[in-house]
């Protein structure tokens, strides 16, 4: 698809049906009403209600770990740690307190002299400070009140540095986060002011704290008299510097500079600054007002789509799809050329091939603006971390990327669960042109009306419209032989697959280079055998036409017929299970349907469903999904390295039994540097070789364990999430022995009345390295309905192994 929303169709014989628009409700809906015909609406005028769309559009989507459902989300703070003051603690609090009352007490009831100590050793008999032998300029001053001052401060540092007050003071206020710490500072303050200036506060009734008396003497006698104090600026500032250090310590303590500042800070508004530029777009800006359209100029355009989404013409698929295609936009500098189109087109502009808008259901939750899809919520238990506790649980592009394997038995929900909303995702983002799916389940799975897919092969069934090409569109006869090869030999013991891969170059080659195609599998299948009537004309067809390359490699093939490693038997037996009547008109048999090939999706967002044969067909299916695999493979590797393919490829498995080979498995692990992925079903890991377990495990990212699985498989799962470590805590008792005499009769009476020795608790802490997840827990200790999910996304991003409940 051009950028104005034409049709392209390169590179591929595959011939999507076009289907007509869905109702472009959030999801399905009226049909939309007809376009007007005049200008479009202004949207500030408009007097309809908020639709669905625009709620979704503005919605705030915040950063999250991987895998949580962001659309809503919300970060969960960390419990507050509630701590209790021991009761040493309390006691370092009061004693000192009660100690400092009582010193206090008896200092200002003169019972402890030490003012008259000090002043015998300090000053003459005859000098008294502030009496008549005193120096003119110190009469009046009372030394007793400097005195009262400095035992005051003393006292109240001794009590401090022998107390807990620092401990209390943080337990109080300090962990208390903004703005309650700096009120709880703010009373303190306060209640400290009111014992600083009792006077102030009228009705309080108590003595003032020895701090403003002291402080005036000290500033008297530095003065030289009490005549400073007759300047009511002087006498006031005295009083302020008071005020402000009795108020530091608070302040300090209930942070209140750098709450000002933050608050200063957000309210503040630069003045005279210039307007602030284009891009980025404003945060706070809705995102339904199309900001970045309007800040670029596109105003026309802004205002079309604005008014699109308010009368309802316009779904969440309509919106995500104009948003890739103006980021394109503004990426490949063709501004001009958006808004004309929208202009034209208005929300059905670059509009899917199909026509479609929507799916005509839906079966899960989507957010196509994160593309994620939730398949439940993260179970709160004891091992999950606090940001999944009651999140919901998602899966977008950037996880599938890493592919994912599912293992759970039958009825375990895989399908309804997993299959169903990740193929109902991937539908929806291939009409935003940003990702193209590929299920493959049996005949009635419940992975979607055909209506929801653009390609329907049933394989089988003489009503379907669209055939599976068996060679993948491939013109290179050693590409097509090897993936074909893949698909035939699979898991059949003594069969090299390279062997079998060369066997089938040489004779595809040749027939192409006389037929100018591949053979068709009843034909294969003859030359395969050595069936004469099938080789003699393709010889004479060589050396008539002048292809003495190809006759080389037909003759070896020849000479290698009949020997004890000659693939083609084993081969030709393999073939026989599609050689069928019921596949009569299938894989380019000459049937009136059209032919598909897988190579459609690395040039092309589609939706395609294979639907596999009914019962009695299990080889076959088999044998297919083996194939389709290894084709999808080949397909996103050659469109990849290209560089022809610019949106997601994922191929989605339903039971993915019998389909995994060496090659395969090594090929799936380089998938996320391709852009593409693969889902793959399993109800047992012992459907795949046990030598590929191993390697299986490694090569996904994404490993989902469900309710029911065996030890055997759950053993599997364990050992690849390994190991963590965690805090182990050992409390052990042991008896207490006295040595005490009175010690050991209180012991004795505590035994009498309770019948138990005096123990005492031993707690010993390890670091052990336990299991995230053990086989045992994995097989009965998952709930119905739940599962064990770890995800990996392309970049790196890595989410614990943890359980989802699929149910809510």
């Amino acid at each position: 698809m051009d950028f104005d929303g034409t049709r392209d169709a390169r590179g591929t014989h595959a011939d999507p049906v076009p289907r007509p628009a869905a109702p472009p409700g959030v999801p399905g809906g009226a049909p939309p009403p007809p376009r007007p015909s005049g200008p479009p609406t202004v949207p500030g005028q408009h007097p309809a209600p908020r639709p669905a769309v625009r709620d979704w559009l503005d919605a705030p989507r915040p950063d999250a770990a991987l895998g949580i459902w962001r659309y809503g989300y919300v970060a969960p703070r960390p419990p507050k740690e509630r701590r209790r003051l021991s009761s040493v603690t309390i006691v370092g609090l009061v004693i000192p307190l009660v100690i400092g009352l009582i010193v206090w007490s008896l200092w200002r009831r003169g019972a402890v002299p030490y003012q008259l100590v000090v002043l015998k050793l300090f000053t003459p008999d005859d000098w008294w400070w502030g009496g008549t032998t005193a120096p003119k300029s110190w009469q009046g001053v009372d030394a007793r009140v400097v005195y009262d001052g400095l035992f005051f401060g003393v006292l109240i540092y001794g009590m401090g540095r022998l107390g807990s007050w620092r401990e209390v003071a943080q337990h109080f206020v300090v962990r208390r986060a903004q703005p309650g710490r700096a009120v709880i500072a703010a009373l303190a303050a306060l209640l400290t002011l009111t014992f600083v200036w009792p006077d102030a506060f009228p009705g309080v009734g108590w003595d003032p704290l020895p701090i403003v008396d002291p402080v005036l003497s000290l500033v008297a006698l530095l003065a030289g008299g009490h005549e400073i104090f007759q300047s009511l600026t002087v006498s006031y500032g005295i009083y302020t510097v008071i005020t402000v250090l009795v108020l530091l310590p608070f302040a300090q303590l209930g942070g209140w500079w750098p709450l000002a500042r933050d608050r200063f800070r957000s309210r503040r508004a630069p003045a005279g600054a210039a307007a602030p530029p284009a891009e980025p777009r404003d945060p706070s800006a809705p995102l339904s007002e199309w900001p970045e359209l309007r800040a670029t100029g596109q105003l026309k355009a802004a205002e079309l789509l604005s008014s699109e989404m308010l009368t309802g013409r316009m779904n969440d698929v309509d919106c995500a799809r104009i948003l890739r295609a103006w980021t394109t936009a503004k990426r490949d500098g063709r501004l001009a050329v958006f808004s004309d189109t929208v202009l034209r087109r208005g929300a059905a502009a670059w509009a899917h091939p199909s026509g479609a808008r929507d799916l005509p259901a839906r079966a899960a939750s989507h957010d196509l603006l994160a593309s994620q899809v939730r398949l439940g919520r993260w179970v709160a238990r004891e091992r999950t971390p606090l940001a999944y506790s009651g999140a919901g649980a998602a899966l977008d592009p950037a996880t599938l990327g890493t592919s994912l394997l599912a293992v759970g038995p039958a009825g375990s929900g895989k399908t309804r669960h997993l299959v169903r909303p990740v193929v109902e995702s991937l539908g929806l983002q291939a009409l935003t042109a940003r990702c193209a799916v590929v299920v493959v389940a049996a005949a009635g799975a419940p992975v979607g009306p055909d209506t929801s897919y653009d390609v329907v092969v049933k394989l089988g069934d003489p009503a379907s419209i669209h055939d599976l090409d068996l060679y993948a569109d491939c013109e290179d006869p050693d590409e097509a032989a090897a993936f074909l090869a893949e698909g035939l030999v699979g898991s059949v013991d003594g069969v090299d697959v390279r062997r079998a891969a060369t066997a089938l170059a040489q004779l595809l080659g040749p027939y192409r280079a006389v037929h100018d195609r591949f053979p068709t599998i009843p034909v294969l299948r003859e030359l395969l055998e050595g069936v004469p009537a099938a080789l003699e004309p393709l010889r004479d067809g060589l050396s008539a036409g002048g292809h003495p390359a190809m006759l080389r490699e037909l003759e070896a093939r020849l000479r290698q017929k009949g020997g004890s490693n000659d693939p083609g038997p084993v081969l030709a037996d393999r073939l026989a299970l599609l050689d069928r009547p019921v596949f009569a008109d299938f894989f380019g048999s000459g049937g009136s349907a059209r032919p598909f090939s897988l190579q459609a999706v690395a040039h092309h967002p589609l939706r395609v469903r294979i639907d596999l044969p009914e019962r009695g067909y299990e080889e076959a299916s088999q044998l297919i999904t083996r194939l389709l695999l290894a084709q999808f493979a080949a397909v996103v590797r050659g469109s990849a390295s290209g560089g022809e393919r610019g949106h997601f490829a994922c191929l989605v498995l339903d039971d993915a039994t019998g389909a995994l080979t060496a090659e395969t498995v090594r090929r799936i692990q380089g998938f996320r540097a391709q852009n593409a992925g693969v889902v793959l079903a399993l109800r047992t890991i012992g459907d795949i070789p046990e030598a590929l377990h191993g390697p299986l495990y490694g090569a996904v990212g994404c490993r989902m364990a469900f309710s029911g699985v065996t030890t055997w498989d759950g053993g599997r799962f364990a050992e690849s999430w390994g190991t963590e470590w965690v805090e182990a805590r050992d409390v052990a008792k042991h008896t207490v022995f006295a040595d005490q005499p009175m010690t050991r009769a209180i012991h004795a009476l505590r035994k009498l009345v309770t019948g138990k020795a005096v123990t005492t608790d031993a707690v010993t802490v390890r670091q052990v390295e336990r299991e995230h997840w053990s086989a045992s827990e994995l097989a009965h200790a998952v709930p119905p309905g739940h599962a064990v999910l770890s995800l990996t996304s392309v970049r790196g991003e890595h989410a614990p192994p943890l359980l989802v409940d699929l149910r809510s």
